[in-house]
């Protein structure tokens, strides 16, 4: 009678082996999905084929801090041109602002259209924190700001933009706009927020989540509202469109009921819906197509200038 009972419990660990692999196996594809996106992220690859008579200022400082410069595209003879804001992603600890999933298909199809395009970087994990890193971005936004007149732009055309870590850090700024006043930073026409999974901080690190929002946001339930953008998000807010994967659940649930509280304070958040992958949403658009054409539509429909020059 040993030996069925000897089979049996092998049948039984055998079975709870395939269970657990099976658990696994989606957690584990999650994980090298994440490290390559961290890995392409952080690559800055040959040097990028600006537009025929486009120039670039690279490592411009907005203060003393290593990682904090900026590259700015310009369009031939700029004049008052509208300034497109963009911030990079990386979990909040890697990303550059000159990889070419972050700035090739942008700076091909605005700076050509008259567009100034800034790509910046900021101080990353561990050394900055996502709120010092938000108020990097703001001081980085605020120069930008007060430079763009000698670039040939518009101080007041300014659209921000940000992908992943960066929509996060993007969209706080925007939700709450007496921090990026207090770094000096002027209102902007709008945002765009590309493929954040964080935009209710407090509702991610009360669930099952990645460990590197542990080292981002930590175990401090005040720093999780503090740097949450649902939770500081006020009336009076400029309009703001999220992007969102429908490859990835959360992301898509945390925009909508982002979009949903806005509503509920009459703040215009739109939600763009894409099946595409978190790293797709970033490096696609820019290319022809209508998932480009929806962005910019909320572009068009931020002001008049904008919308010509986007030939809507």
């Amino acid at each position: 009678m040993l030996f069925p009972f000897r089979r049996l419990t092998t049948l039984l660990l055998l079975s709870a082996l395939a269970c657990q692999t099976a658990v696994a196996g989606p957690l584990m594809d999650k994980i090298k999905e994440r490290r390559a996106e961290r890995q392409a992220e952080n690559a800055v690859e040959a040097p990028l084929e600006l537009p025929t008579g486009a120039s670039l200022i690279k490592d411009l400082p907005y203060g003393p801090g290593a990682r904090e410069r900026m590259d700015v595209y310009l369009p031939k003879q700029a004049s008052k041109a509208p300034v497109i804001f963009m911030v990079h992603g990386g979990a909040w600890r890697t990303g550059d602002k000159a990889a070419q999933q972050v700035v090739a298909n942008k700076v091909t199809r605005w700076v050509s259209q008259g567009f100034i395009l800034v790509s910046t970087n900021y101080p990353l994990l561990p050394d900055a924190k996502p709120l010092q890193q938000a108020e990097a971005v703001a001081r980085a936004l605020a120069t930008a700001q007060a430079k763009a007149p000698s670039w040939g732009g518009s101080a007041d055309h300014f659209i921000v933009m940000g992908h992943s870590a960066g929509a996060h850090l993007v969209a706080f700024l925007a939700a709450s706009p007496t921090l990026a006043a207090a770094q000096n930073a002027k209102p902007w026409l709008g945002t765009v927020a590309l493929d954040s999974a964080a935009l209710d901080v407090e509702t991610i690190m009360q669930a099952k989540h990645m460990r590197f929002y542990d080292q981002a946001f930590g175990d401090d339930p005040t720093y999780w509202q503090q740097t949450s953008p649902n939770y500081v998000l006020a009336a009076g807010a400029a309009p703001l469109l999220a992007v969102c994967s429908t490859l990835r659940k959360v992301a898509c649930q945390q925009a909508q009921l982002f979009a949903d509280h806005a509503a509920s304070l009459n703040v215009s958040v739109s939600l763009l819906k894409q099946n595409n992958t978190h790293k797709e949403i970033n490096q696609l658009l820019g290319t022809p197509g209508a998932y480009t054409d929806a962005v910019e539509r909320f572009m068009a429909s931020l002001d008049i200038d904008v919308g010509k020059r986007l030939g809507r």
